[in-house]
């Protein structure tokens, strides 16, 4: 009878167990970070970063400063014509990305958030933010290509791993070090980067080749928001020589988003923060905003900016 007990007391722990791990990798879930994801965007629209919830010393930083929550860009309404987002079950993280651009003070904002284990508080915010002066910025012509591209879901046999999404855009920045390494770019493939898309050069070819840079770059600080569900990613990183105005290491505030299908890059997207405008290379086409809350930044940039070798 002894034994009996202990089996099933052992079956009881065993199941118990079972149930636990399946709520435990439940916790974060798709929807729970959807939520949180809305949240953000409902309070950039509103300007009320209160509607946040955070953790417990949650910390919050715009283009790699750390700042108070309620004095950066979410600190009044914004006009928010555009917004698409990931979701990360595996390490519990959204990324979206915001395009303001018939608000007075145009923006396109990448915003990464790792929440807590139960995905319903952001224990981490950090946010590219974007306006004029900055590398080849144009919210209206960002807005144009983004809004019509196709992000959807991809059928669960199709579906590429973590490893191989994260291998596909890890490539295209490993390539500014070292020319030579391959990239999977499939057809068609385009890259927006800021208001220029090359999707116009060929919208079913693939215009995702980048020429070589004039030095070789190291990209590093590179942190991740993997979303298998739609074939995504978000990198985070330091864009090394791009911003004549600062030293070349580590670079400055950038951030790349990539939509992958069969392992091959499909989409990608780019935005950069530049100390002066445009880089400092060519046209600055703009004023730098000043900064700070909304509102205190100048116009979007009318001129053109000198891209990259190759682009």
């Amino acid at each position: 009878m002894r034994k009996v007990k202990v089996i099933i007391m052992s079956c009881s722990i065993v199941l118990a167990g079972l149930g636990f791990a399946a709520n435990a990798s439940a916790q974060c879930s798709r929807e729970t970070l959807q939520k949180l994801a809305d949240t953000y965007v409902q309070a950039q629209t509103t300007g009320k970063a209160t509607m946040l919830p955070l953790a417990a010393n949650a910390s919050y930083a715009e283009n790699d400063q750390k700042m108070d929550i309620a004095k950066g860009v979410l600190a009044g309404p914004l006009k928010v014509d555009f917004t698409r987002s990931f979701y990360d079950t595996t390490q519990c993280a959204t990324f979206t990305e915001v395009v303001a651009a018939t608000d007075p003070h145009p923006y396109v904002i990448h915003t990464r958030i790792e929440a807590t284990k139960d995905g319903k508080s952001a224990s981490k915010i950090e946010s590219v933010v974007t306006d004029a002066g900055d590398w080849v910025f144009g919210a209206t012509e960002h807005l144009n290509v983004t809004k019509v591209e196709k992000w959807d879901e991809i059928p669960a046999a199709k579906r590429d791993t973590r490893e191989a999404i994260k291998a596909a855009a890890d490539a295209y920045l490993n390539n500014w070090g070292d020319p030579a390494l391959p990239v999977p770019h499939g057809t068609p493939c385009s890259r927006l980067e800021g208001r220029t898309s090359t999707a116009a050069r060929n919208p079913e070819g693939q215009a995702c080749t980048m020429g070589a840079f004039p030095q070789k770059l190291n990209v590093t600080n590179r942190r991740y928001v993997i979303d298998e569900t739609i074939g995504a990613v978000s990198i985070f990183h330091n864009f090394p020589w791009i911003d004549s105005g600062i030293p070349t290491d580590p670079g400055t505030p950038a951030a790349q988003s990539f939509r992958v299908e069969g392992g091959k890059n499909r989409y990608i997207h780019e935005v950069t923060v530049c100390t002066t405008p445009g880089c400092g290379r060519g046209a600055p086409g703009g004023q730098r905003g000043q900064g700070g809350p909304r509102g205190q930044g100048g116009q979007p940039a009318q001129g053109g900016q000198a891209a990259p070798a190759g682009q």
